[in-house]
């Protein structure tokens, strides 16, 4: 089986990362299940003082943000590396406003996947 990928930790400090035992849990997941997430895209990972970890602004309670896995694989189809997506995800945007992230949690999904696919022209 292939590692799991795994951005650098490119998000401030402020940014709560969970690590994978602990997202398995929450979606009520083997961890294995949690890997191949990741490596579907429908999930990003970073490696944060050595933990491998997912943000936790891409969980809800029990689920991965809708849309979000959409979102991963619309930019990574246009050639940005996980690296880029996190740091487009998580930078604040006065014409949403907040954070594409914080606009997925916040059902504007369509908003968010119009963004990511004008930033590939």
């Amino acid at each position: 089986m292939s590692a799991v990928p795994a951005a650098p930790d490119v998000l401030d400090p402020d940014v709560a990362v969970i690590p994978l035992p602990d997202v398995a849990t929450r979606l009520g997941l083997p961890v294995t299940r949690v890997h191949q997430l990741i490596r579907n895209g429908h999930l990003l990972a970073l490696r944060r003082e050595g933990v491998l970890g997912v943000p936790e602004a891409f969980l809800t309670d029990e689920a991965i943000v809708k849309g979000l896995g959409g979102t991963i694989t619309l930019l990574r189809d246009n050639s940005y590396t996980e690296e880029e997506i996190l740091r487009w995800l998580f930078t604040a945007d006065d014409t949403l406003p907040g954070t594409p992230i914080d606009a997925l949690r916040g059902d504007r999904g369509r908003e968010i996947k119009r963004r990511a696919q004008a930033m590939a022209f």
